[in-house]
């Protein structure tokens, strides 16, 4: 036997007699250090690490306090506070739950129950902060501002998914997250204003989910049928069909009146690009990967929306590393939508082209 055997040999044996006589003994519980974050970093250290100022953070623990606070106060419980700090702080990074644990000075799984808790209570928030205009004068608000971009006229709202990565589900359903990249997700369907304000969510398709089939399922689209917003459109890009309350880009564009009608509709609709980039660098867990329940990652989506719209609201300050300008086009863009058109769908379009795009050639 050489001599690194016998040291292994050796280490083994007092190892298991180690083993012998601590099990019987009982772990003592270890309450780690917590550290005042707002006293350590400064506003812009702070708006890096949380990607909310120190205000909206404040503001937000109070108002949540009621539906996340401890029933008790006894074994240092986390306050309101540190447990809104906790999901922020995954948000703003999306790194493993047990990193957190470790700089929060909690236990991995009490960052779980902390991430879930604190997201639930944000997604609450959603009817207050995300909503479609709901009378006429925001109705036409909403649309001057888009055709202040490129002169498109009647527009409400820029349609378009994004994937959100996320680990497998695992189960017989599995597969059908996995998307066309080969990878886990879920299919987000999201409608904006010409501010990037988040309008509307859909967050609970599987990523094999092509965006007709998520819009033509969506509430909004009934919304829309019923004549809701009549007389005013949506713009999507082409895998969606045309609809009279939908406007798409044409396939094979030959006046210069289809020209422009194109070139209008694609900078227009370039808005929720740009959102959706915005979003995820605002919110890193959106781009990373979710590492959670896929129930508990369908919260964590619509609360970084609420959040997302919560720091235009209050005009909160940019982190420096943000970009705001992205391409016109998305390398997320899904098929061309490739069914048969009818005639009166596309009636809107046609007049549009011929009435106004015409006239300005």
């Amino acid at each position: 036997m050489s001599l690194l055997q016998e040291i292994l040999w050796e280490s083994s044996s007092d190892s298991d007699n180690d083993l012998i006589i601590y099990s019987n003994i009982k772990k003592r519980k270890v309450y780690l250090e917590r550290i005042d974050r707002f006293s350590k970093w400064d506003e812009n250290s702070f708006l890096e690490r949380f990607r909310v100022s120190k205000k909206l953070a404040r503001a937000l623990a109070l108002y949540l306090d009621p539906l996340i606070s401890s029933r008790t106060t006894k074994n240092s419980t986390v306050t309101s506070m540190q447990q809104v700090l906790i999901a922020l702080e995954y948000f703003a990074c999306g790194s493993f739950q047990r990193c957190i644990a470790d700089t929060a000075g909690v236990n991995k799984s009490s960052v779980c129950r902390i991430i879930n808790r604190v997201s639930r209570a944000i997604a609450r928030m959603r009817p207050e902060w995300i909503s479609m205009p709901c009378n006429m004068n925001e109705i036409e608000k909403v649309a001057t501002n888009f055709y202040e971009l490129s002169a498109f006229p009647k527009v409400i709202g820029a349609i378009d998914c994004t994937h959100i990565p996320i680990k497998s589900p695992g189960g017989i359903d599995a597969e059908n997250y996995r998307n066309r990249k080969l990878i886990f997700s879920i299919n987000v369907q999201v409608i904006c204003d010409a501010e990037m304000y988040i309008n509307n969510i859909v967050a609970r398709w599987p990523g094999s989910s092509h965006d007709s089939h998520i819009f033509n399922c969506s509430v909004i689209k009934s919304r829309l049928e019923a004549g809701e917003f009549e007389g005013y459109w949506l713009l999507g890009d082409k895998g969606y069909a045309i609809k009279p309350y939908l406007m798409t880009p044409l396939r094979n564009p030959i006046s210069e009146g289809e020209k422009l009608y194109n070139e209008s509709q694609i900078r227009t609709r370039n808005v929720i690009e740009r959102l959706f980039g915005c979003w995820k660098k605002r919110f890193p867990v959106l781009s990373s990967k979710i590492r959670t329940d896929l129930k508990k990652a369908q919260p964590i989506i619509v609360a970084t929306a609420v959040l997302h719209n919560m720091c235009k609201k209050m005009k909160e300050p940019t982190p420096s590393f943000m970009d705001y300008e992205t391409p016109l086009s998305s390398d997320e863009e899904e098929f061309e939508y490739r069914g048969s058109i009818n005639r009166s769908d596309d009636h809107n379009r046609t007049s549009l082209i011929n009435n106004y795009f015409n006239q300005m050639c």
